[in-house]
């Protein structure tokens, strides 16, 4: 009788769009984390990614009576590893989807916390193939810091764009659009710190801004949720441009007033991957640096604070040093204003070079990325 591999069952399953689980060994230790035999059985009973499927429905399927499978997969609704609406369940992607629950929520036992983040951190690093990256890579851009519009934007009339920053480009409009804020921590610098590999850049803490009616329902979800004022939350988001973090919105009008994550480079989950292999890990905005020379004492902060490598320093050749300059590789920026926010100069203004107007919510199968972390 040929033995069932259930995890491999469910791991086929667990495919929404573009997103999937590669056959790695790491992947089914990740599953062993998040589902014991028993629930994985149950499990490998059900359809792919956002097909629902009922305690009854399950009942027919495995014999189990449907009041034991309400038992057996409470555990997995109360740490995020399965969705669950009304009487119905469905399963989640590893990333995004768990990634994000299940370290949020921490509800799951220290031990499986640290071993999950472990696993996390070792798939981010070696299960990143360009073309994997690049589709991931559809659901993030960036929006340019707090006060650029008034400090950091440079009007170039001569360039065939509208000059003018519009709200889906800008941070601040999340601040002056909405009263309620809040901010749970980064689960990527989490998964870092639980693991022993914290980011230089900020602490976990310093995470994810929610404002509307995402920031009124996330204490629910999140016991480490922090509310804060208005006040505190424009100091808030600079003092996370300062820190050298992207503010990563949705790609897409429809949930820009939701939440963004404040990604580093070393750990957020579409910079970091992209970062190893070069290609882009975020929609570019519309934005790009432009350095004044004569003002620019080539200090290289904006070298190190640039979440793309997209700056160098070019040593002079000549004797009088003519030829020395900073430049930026316009292939690799992304255009998120961090080198701007952070020059001691002010020698960089963030220039319009182009319009790109985001029109609706990217769909990654037949949701949303916000509508997938709320399962």
């Amino acid at each position: 009788m040929i033995e069932i591999d259930h995890y491999e069952q469910v791991r086929q399953n667990l495919v929404l769009g573009p997103i999937n689980a590669p056959k790695h060994k790491k992947i089914i230790k990740l599953m062993q984390v998040f589902w014991n035999e028993e629930e994985i059985k149950i499990l490998s009973y059900f359809g792919k990614v956002g097909k629902w499927i009922s305690p009854k429905e399950l009942e027919e399927k495995t014999g189990i009576p449907k009041n034991k499978i309400k038992q057996i997969l409470a555990r997995s609704v109360k740490v995020g590893t399965l969705a669950k609406k009304g009487a119905r369940y469905s399963l989640i992607p590893l990333l995004p989807g768990i990634f994000e629950k299940y370290f949020i929520v921490r509800k799951d036992t220290e031990e499986n916390q640290i071993k999950a983040a472990r696993f996390y951190r070792d798939i981010m690093k070696e299960i990143s193939p360009a073309e994997a990256v690049e589709r991931s890579a559809q659901v993030f851009r960036p929006l340019l810091p707090y006060e650029a519009k008034e400090k950091l934007i440079e009007i170039n009339e001569s360039l065939d764009v509208k000059s003018q920053a519009l709200p889906y480009e800008l941070v601040k409009q999340l601040i002056d659009d909405n009263e309620d804020f809040a901010v749970i921590p980064c689960q990527c610098r989490l998964i870092g710190e639980l693991t022993g590999e914290p980011c230089e850049c900020a602490p976990a803490e310093m995470g994810c801004f929610l404002v509307g009616m995402a920031a009124q329902m996330v204490p629910n979800m999140c016991d480490d949720a922090r509310i804060l004022t208005k006040e505190e939350a424009i100091q808030f988001l600079k003092d996370t441009e300062k820190a050298g973090l992207v503010h990563n919105a949705t790609h897409g009008s429809e949930e820009l007033g939701m939440f963004i994550c404040n990604c580093c480079s070393c750990h957020c989950g579409a910079l970091y991957p992209a970062r190893l292999v070069h290609v882009k890990g975020a929609h570019k905005s519309n934005y790009a640096p432009k350095i004044n020379m004569e003002l620019c004492v080539k200090c290289e902060t904006c070298m190190k604070k640039c979440p793309s490598e997209a700056i160098y320093h070019r040593w002079p050749i000549e004797s009088d040093s003519s030829d020395e300059l900073i430049g930026v590789r316009e292939e690799l920026c992304i255009g998120c204003g961090i080198c701007a926010a952070n020059c001691p100069k002010d020698a960089i203004k963030m220039v319009k070079v182009r319009d790109v107007v985001p029109k609706k919510a990217p769909k990654l199968g037949d949701i949303s990325f916000g509508e997938l972390i709320t399962l």
